[in-house]
């Protein structure tokens, strides 16, 4: 046996430091945490400093016998798992299962999966620090007290099942903020005009009113002016620029970079990076510092010379200044710089170029840049003309990589140069056009841009954005939108070489969004209730400052329990006033008016299943209320009484098909259409309420068409075999079984029974692939 155990947190980290230790080590996976509070009971003994009473999950109990065997089988035990404050504490939760003293076990860490890294860790072990566990378990302890005492609160007043956290309702707080702004937001018109010139060397020449004008009036009153003026150029400036490259990545910078360049979600970003660093490839993934180490300074240094020479490279040294930096590794760096492209999956490859370009870009020069500006002035008027452009002199670190944008995903670093041109000269004018245009509401966020603001709060760590975001999607608190843009006309006033101004009307569709956060109904109540009732919760220096305690605790200067028994002491009293009051309404409720037919009031709230329409079921009325879903797309704030009215005209009967009744009704899914006991949904082209009975028979139709082409070939005998076209491929079922068939496979209808039973059979005597330990899910 040997000697050695190392214990790490994941399988693939695993097989990697494998292969750099010798025969000595036996190299084994936690698969996380191995033992966490219960995720039923409440787990905090709080008579006793709030102590969390962990427990060891069914799922691991097994894995916890094998590294006991194995612990007791060494002669050493080396606990490996990541730097940060959650892998300390699985390094300490390690020691408590395993019987191992953490004042001796051997505690190793590196920043990166290397060769070198690792040997270096094993000759500098040291012991578990404790107050990174106790910073860990503070988090853990604050957040379970937060969520079990306040989500009963949520039941009671709002809707069963829904859930408040400490971090995540306060990034839904952010989300509905923005969404009020841009309710009460009212686009103001303005007017944009552009001028197009001919220089006295004949060359085309843009440029644009240095002001925007109020109204129509002011724009046709500029153009009358330009008529009959004589356009000079009364300046040039030509100024020398410098633009520096960015910084390497941290989490939130990378997570935002990807999004920008990649699309990938946060979450995506996260999952794809852990395997680069599991694999070797890149530096730890969870970090805020933005420092390079020498070694890998003098490394980017060697690498920007050979490729490009002595001139591109500007040695950089880069300080964190993100609020409450806690970690102390480097920025997210390659391990070989030499190394510029990998093997991998589309992604891998694609997020590894990405971080490798960004970090030679950081030890680059500045690219040099003229910038050049050029006011044309008519004659008739006091306004001028202004056209810009740029002459990148030197590349430098744009050779590389350029910096995306929130509000431009296009890359920019293009070259444009102006004509040559002087002061004093005249430009003759082909033409100027004022085009009205309309103010920008602030825009949602996106998962990026919503980390990019919990950073500059403070809110949150690095390990903590990707749970978060996907957490208060889970929950249904907020979802990615996809809204449909709305026509609008514009006006358009244009002034000819000739001096003929003309007038037109375009349009243009506005307002349409692909993947932005936006509240939904439940989170909108669910935020407005918190704020009311538990305003310090979702106060946003509360939060950071909270976080700032944590680095305190991390460092020794504070005690954890007394942190939280303080915090205890004035939020528990607020959970048991919340929870014994009595409320006239349902929290979100809101009264729309009278129903005509019955004169009962009409009301929206959040019902069990989510928003509905309630018409009656006020005191004194004793027939049952009547309930409707609503719509996608409608919402709580802003139905009207009309619309809600509406939703009680269904179900609809359209007339029958093949004998049997067609109706249109409405559920939890959206609308559908009944026939003959099947249900066939009504997509979004089509408004139920004014759905015909030849367009529903069209989609009974398309539907039964789908299901028998679904259906390959059927085979009688027992168990219910069947070949169905799936949306994966071809593949076939047996005893309610799912079962695939070999890839590239011509004529599955060919297949005997016999041939499907024995592949059957060879399936099932596979072991089973486990999804539960998973290590990306060690991040709470």
């Amino acid at each position: 046996m040997p000697k050695n155990l190392v214990i790490v947190e994941s399988p693939a980290k695993a097989k990697t430091i494998e292969k750099f230790l010798g025969n000595d080590y036996k190299v084994m996976s936690s698969y996380g945490h191995i033992r966490d509070l219960n995720k039923k009971k409440f787990g905090i003994d709080i008579d006793n400093g709030f102590a969390p009473v962990y427990e060891i999950p069914d799922d691991k109990k097994q894995l916890v016998d094998d590294l006991r065997k194995a612990v007791k089988a060494a002669d050493v035990v080396w606990l490996a798992s990541d730097e940060d404050r959650e892998g300390e504490a699985i390094a300490w939760h390690l020691c408590e299962v395993l019987g191992l003293d953490p004042a001796t076990t051997r505690r190793i860490v590196f920043h990166e999966i290397t060769k070198k890294a690792i040997e270096e860790a094993i000759k500098h072990p040291r012991a578990i620090d404790l107050n990174r566990v106790d910073a860990q378990q503070a988090r853990r302890v604050l957040d379970r007290i937060v969520g079990f005492e306040l989500s009963p609160v949520l039941w009671k007043k709002i809707k069963p099942a829904l859930s408040a956290g400490r971090v995540q309702s306060v990034a839904v707080r952010l989300i509905v903020e923005r969404e009020l702004e841009i309710k009460n937001f009212k686009a103001e018109p303005y007017y944009r005009v552009n001028g197009e010139f001919i220089t006295l060397g004949g060359a085309p020449l843009a440029a644009q009113l240095e002001r925007r004008l109020p109204d129509s009036a002011s724009a046709e009153a500029l153009l009358e002016a330009c008529r009959d003026a004589r356009f000079t150029i009364t300046d040039v400036i030509t100024k020398p620029v410098t633009k520096s490259p960015a910084p390497p990545f941290t989490t939130s910078t990378l997570q935002q970079e990807a999004a920008r360049k990649l699309g990938m979600t946060v979450s995506q970003t996260m999952m794809v990076a852990q395997k680069l660093y599991e694999a070797g490839h890149i530096t730890y993934m969870r970090t805020d510092s933005l420092n390079l180490s020498t070694l890998a300074v003098n490394a980017i240094s060697e690498e920007v010379t050979r490729r490009l020479g002595d001139e591109y490279l500007k040695v950089r040294r880069y300080h964190t200044n993100s609020k409450g930096a806690q970690e102390a590794h480097e920025a997210i760096r390659p391990t070989d710089v030499h190394v510029a492209e990998i093997e991998g999956t589309l992604q891998e490859r694609r997020l590894y170029s990405l971080i490798w370009k960004r970090t030679i870009a950081s030890q680059m020069a500045d690219a040099r840049i003229d910038r050049t500006t050029v006011d044309i002035s008519p004659s008739t008027c006091a306004d001028h003309f202004t056209a810009s452009g740029e002459v990148i002199r030197f590349d430098g670190f744009l050779r590389v990589y350029i910096e995306g944008r929130d509000d431009d995903s296009a890359d920019g670093g293009g070259e444009s140069r102006l004509p040559a041109m002087k002061s004093g000269d005249t430009v003759d004018m082909r033409s100027i056009v004022a085009t009205e245009r309309f103010t920008q509401h602030p825009p949602r966020y996106t998962e990026a841009s919503l980390v990019k603001k919990m950073e500059e709060l403070g809110i949150g760590r690095p390990s903590t954005y990707a749970p978060t975001i996907s957490t208060i999607q889970a929950r249904e608190y907020v979802e990615k939108g996809e809204k449909e843009g709305v026509e609008r006309v514009y006006e358009v006033l244009s002034l000819d070489s000739e001096g003929k101004i003309a007038r037109s009307t375009r349009s243009e569709m506005t307002g349409s969004e692909k993947g932005k956060l936006v509240p939904t109904d439940i989170g909108m109540v669910v935020n407005e209730f918190l704020i009311k009732y538990f305003p310090s919760i979702l106060d946003y220096d509360f939060t950071a400052r909270m976080e700032e305690k944590f680095d305190d605790i991390a460092e020794g200067q504070l005690k954890w329990n007394s942190e939280i028994g303080d915090f205890y002491k004035v939020f528990h009293p607020d959970v048991e006033q919340a929870n014994n009051m009595r409320l006239e309404h349902r929290v979100g409720e809101r009264l729309l008016g009278t129903d005509p037919a019955t004169g009962k009031p009409v009301s929206v709230k959040i019902g069990r299943f989510g928003p509905l329409v309630q018409i009656g079921g006020a005191d004194g009325d004793d027939d049952k209320p009547q309930f409707a879903s609503l719509l996608k797309g409608q919402s709580l704030s802003t139905l009207t009484l009309e619309e809600a009215l509406k939703l009680f005209e269904f179900p609809r009967t359209l007339g029958e098909f093949e004998g049997k009744t067609v109706t249109v009704a409405i559920g939890r899914f959206g609308p559908y259409v009944r026939h003959d006991g099947k249900f066939v949904s009504i997509p979004k082209g089509l408004a139920p309420a004014a759905i015909t009975l030849p367009e529903a028979e069209e989609l009974i139709v398309a539907k039964r068409d789908s299901e028998s082409k679904k259906v390959i070939k059927t085979f009688e005998g027992e168990g219910d075999m069947q070949i169905l076209n799936g949306r994966y491929g071809v593949y076939f079922t047996y005893n309610k079984n799912n079962y695939k068939l070999p890839r590239g496979l011509e004529h599955p209808e060919n297949l005997t029974r016999e041939e499907l039973l024995k592949m059957a059979e060879e399936q099932d005597a596979k072991p089973k692939k486990t999804t539960s330990r998973r290590t990306s899910s060690r991040k709470k």
